[in-house]
């Protein structure tokens, strides 16, 4: 994603989506024996399936009393497992599912909610579970007030209680069994022009371009910039399945507290420890916003900036480039940010995971080529599930003048990074390994966003099923850069080890 005026995994559609909607008694014997009103509401949706596995997103929502400590069971009717989960922590016996509150959702209160995904394997059938027990005692579909003299279900817990302050100390993935691994080249399908940009009586747009993509509560969630001669904002959308992201309705973010002016680069995800969503993005500075409801695209804050200015060691090797495209990724203790030069430098800050967003450190220098196209821009930082590993894209342009991607992987965000597929014969995604159904309807593979295994801060993917929305070009188009008429497609990885 450059500045204004600047020259210059197998199946495409979500495969199951199914919410329940369940209530009751989501409190402890000790609450019970105070006639505590209870119930609650559970959302389980199926974000990707393949041949013998698929991923879940589930979200709890407490309708009765403030919750402090919880534990979520059901049954599998097909015999599925639960591999590995993250925002909490599981067992499973048989078909027996329990799922039990990480340190930081531990705190649910009336009309919160708290939310898990998990990986998982099936064999013939992969059906919804019908029936939710939260803290022991069977959802019913309604809120219920006890008798003073009610008692517990047998064997319903008493939750440890916890600090109602959000204090994580395991916000990523823990895997419990092996699985897929990236292999060390990378081929690639293409579709067709997905989303095209939608202009209006008062947005004029050319292109749509860096998007951000997250599976949440059924839905696919789209935010990306649109671009003209005139500059850049944000645009939002959401679909159920990628067939309908070219008709879904496209919300212009200048029209909500982000305001107009320069915004572009969105990145969103999930901030677990406060429950807000972040959207972060560039606005000549490194920025972001917040909104309790990423559905709801009037929702989000103001603009505020990480820093108060560009920091002295940007300033001091950006050279004819351009500060850009920043990226938020957090481990269990400590948050990153992410950002490009367009002068072959790529930045790291650094702040905890109790203090974020405040606090962030001087950037230092992560990785730089003396050749500035080699490492140019729009860099992604991802945890890769079951693995002690992270994977780094960033965009190059290639000697012919096209964009593509290298990378590399490390066994911390911090630490120093080991080339994988990073090569112009070898790349993380070219033209060269990729794959289109027809007349290839662009060169380029640029700026875009993993399709993530779940949704939070710890950005983690799944090796087995690797999916990347992208912006795309038709390779005829040239001219001035902003007015180019970039769309956005999705690759499909065709070589997946698992």
């Amino acid at each position: 994603m450059r500045q204004a005026n600047h020259p210059s995994r197998r199946r495409f559609a979500l495969t199951a989506t199914a919410a329940l909607l369940v209530a009751g008694v989501g409190v402890a014997g000790a609450q019970l024996a105070s006639a505590a009103t209870a119930g609650c509401q559970v959302s389980y949706s199926i974000s990707n399936q393949w041949p013998g596995g698929f991923g879940a997103n589930v979200i709890v929502t407490n309708l009765g009393d403030p919750l402090n400590g919880w534990r979520l069971t059901w049954s599998f009717a097909a015999g599925q497992l639960v591999t590995q989960l993250w925002n909490g922590a599981f067992t499973q016996s048989g078909a027996q599912v329990t799922v039990t509150n990480a340190s930081y959702n531990a705190n649910i209160p009336t009309g919160g909610n708290a939310s898990f995904g998990f990986n998982g394997t099936y064999n013939s059938s992969n059906p919804v579970p019908t029936s939710f027990a939260l803290n022991g005692v069977t959802c019913t579909g309604g809120v219920t007030t006890p008798s003073a003299s009610a008692s517990p279900t047998a064997g319903s817990p008493t939750p440890t209680p916890t600090s109602a302050s959000p204090t994580p100390t395991s916000a990523s993935p823990s895997p419990t069994s092996g699985g897929g691994s990236l292999p060390s080249s990378f081929r690639w399908s293409s579709s067709g022009v997905l989303i095209a940009p939608q202009s209006d009586s008062t947005h004029t747009i050319a292109g749509i371009k860096d998007p951000s993509v997250v599976y949440y509560n059924g839905k696919y969630h789209v935010f990306a910039s649109v671009a003209n001669s005139s500059g850049y904002n944000l645009v939002y959308l959401s679909f159920t399945d990628w067939s309908q992201a070219g008709s879904a309705t496209q919300y212009y973010l200048d029209r909500s507290p982000i305001g107009t002016g320069y915004r572009a680069a969105p990145e969103v995800f999930y901030f677990a420890p406060q429950n807000l969503w972040y959207l972060v993005y560039q606005t000549g500075n490194a920025s972001y916003s917040t909104n309790p409801d990423i559905s709801n695209p009037n929702g989000w804050s103001a603009p505020k900036n990480f820093y108060s200015s560009m920091p002295s060691i940007i300033s001091q090797n950006i050279g004819s480039g351009y500060w850009v495209d920043m990226w938020v990724v957090c481990d269990s203790t400590t948050c990153y940010l992410f950002s490009s030069d367009d002068n072959g430098h790529l930045y790291r800050s650094q702040t905890s995971v109790s203090q974020f967003p405040n606090g962030m450190t001087d950037p230092v220098i992560a990785a730089q080529d003396s050749n500035r196209n080699n490492l140019f821009e729009a860099s992604n930082v991802y945890k890769v599930q079951g693995a002690n590993q992270y994977l780094l894209i960033v965009e190059a342009i290639g000697s012919d003048g096209r964009r593509y991607f290298r990378s590399w992987t490390s066994g911390s965000i911090a630490g120093s990074w080991t080339a994988l597929a990073a090569t112009e014969s070898n790349p993380f995604a070219r033209a060269n390994n990729v794959t289109f159904s027809g007349t290839a309807w662009s060169k380029d593979i640029s700026h875009g966003e993993m399709i993530r295994a779940g949704y939070d801060q710890t950005l983690t993917i799944s090796p087995c099923h690797l999916q990347y929305l992208y912006q795309g070009l038709d390779p005829n188009a040239g001219g001035d850069y902003n007015s180019l008429p970039w769309r956005l497609g999705l690759l499909t990885q065709t070589n997946s080890t698992c």
